[in-house]
């Protein structure tokens, strides 16, 4: 197998075994806590541009098994693990991890100091890195550090669904998916209680309106919900919306619809990514699905009539707002799980009471 490195911008190199295409890649280094979901993390399109970590020491060891992806395309850039198995579990039947990204053109690098690693990236945050074959660390940091990060560009834009689709099960009820590089596991959770309008991110507010939906979900999504692409689209729909029909964020939705309502988002050091995050709602801990590197500022929340309402145990950040007057509310967490606890999945019955009776 073939030697390769793991290139950080302040010059760190890990060197480790190569598995997967035979491909070189730049990007955004974050880690996922999860034991489980290296599948549907490297299929969900918050991912893009990123090169994930798992923390979990074994990887690959369930294989790769249909119905898992959340998407019908690997979004991360390379995958970093401390060790992937070569012959996964005859239990699901499922293919290796080396052949699947192999399939998808997408590098991976095994035996890096994960615990190492994520102790860097966890003090000194997020960095930019590269998955090489050669030995070039020193150009390699240099072009790192000359490159923008990835949520400089519209990533939005590369992962949301190009034209409007309908999925019509007979529910009763239609609502509309505001697409920011939804997963899946939204889509089937969703669709499984009404039918759905399924809305590229830059649909305008009166394109929504005339599809006569009665609620909105806006979804998951990669990048910085500030990106001018999308203050100039999804936050400005949700804005013009904001008073016209019931509204559920879920992750980069829980941003966009802060920000349309006037409150502020930031970078995190490092974020959450994983399927064990506990979050403090209505008097109970639930454990949760979460992969985002942005957050909603809650001293900007002041004016908005949004009350943060649901917080992370372990850092105080914001984990989901409702307002005071208006029918709608998020969750900074995927309540769809895939992967994950499926804890908090009331939330999508929730959604469907609110757009029902027009109030929280």
């Amino acid at each position: 197998m073939a030697c390769g490195f793991l290139v950080l911008e302040d010059g760190t190199a890990y060197e480790g075994e190569l598995f997967g295409s035979e491909a070189d890649a730049v990007g955004e280094v974050v880690f996922s806590t999860g034991m489980d979901g290296y599948q549907e993390s490297l299929t969900d399109p918050s991912f893009r541009g990123q090169i994930l970590v798992m923390t979990y020491p074994l990887v690959g060891d369930y294989g790769i098994v249909d119905g898992f992806d959340q998407s019908d395309a690997v979004h991360t850039r390379g995958l970093v693990v401390r060790e992937y198995c070569r012959n996964p579990s005859a239990m699901y039947n499922g293919g290796t991890l080396d052949a699947y990204l192999k399939k998808h053109g997408i590098p991976g690098i095994s035996g890096i100091d994960t615990r190492d690693l994520v102790i860097k990236l966890r003090t000194e945050g997020t960095v930019k890195g590269a998955i090489i074959r050669g030995g070039d660390i020193e150009g390699t940091v240099k072009k790192l550090r000359s490159m923008p990060l990835p949520s400089e560009s519209n990533l939005v834009g590369e992962v949301s669904c190009r034209k409007i689709a309908e999925i019509n099960n007979g529910k009763g009820i239609k609502v509309g998916l505001l697409d920011c590089g939804t997963k899946d596991g939204i889509v089937r959770d969703l669709s499984s209680r009404f039918d759905v309008v399924m809305f590229p991110y830059d649909t305008p507010a009166d394109v929504i309106l005339e599809s006569k939906v009665k609620g909105l979900l806006v979804t998951n999504g990669p990048g910085d919900p500030s990106h001018p692409a999308i203050q100039s689209t999804a936050v400005r729909t949700v804005s013009d919306l904001s008073s016209a029909m019931p509204m559920y964020g879920i992750c980069y939705g829980s941003q966009v619809i802060a920000r349309a309502l006037g409150a502020k988002t930031y970078k995190m050091k490092f974020g959450h990514r994983g399927c064990n995050q506990p979050v403090k709602f209505e008097g109970r801990v639930y454990i949760t699905s979460q992969n985002h590197g942005y957050a909603v500022d809650e001293s900007s929340l002041e004016g908005t009539g949004l009350i943060a309402d649901q917080i992370n145990v372990n850092d105080g950040t914001v984990e989901g707002v409702r307002h005071r007057d208006l029918p709608i509310f998020t969750s900074q967490y995927h309540p769809e799980a895939s992967p994950g606890p499926v804890d908090t999945a009331f939330l999508f019955d929730r959604f469907g009471r609110m757009v029902k009776e027009g109030k929280l």
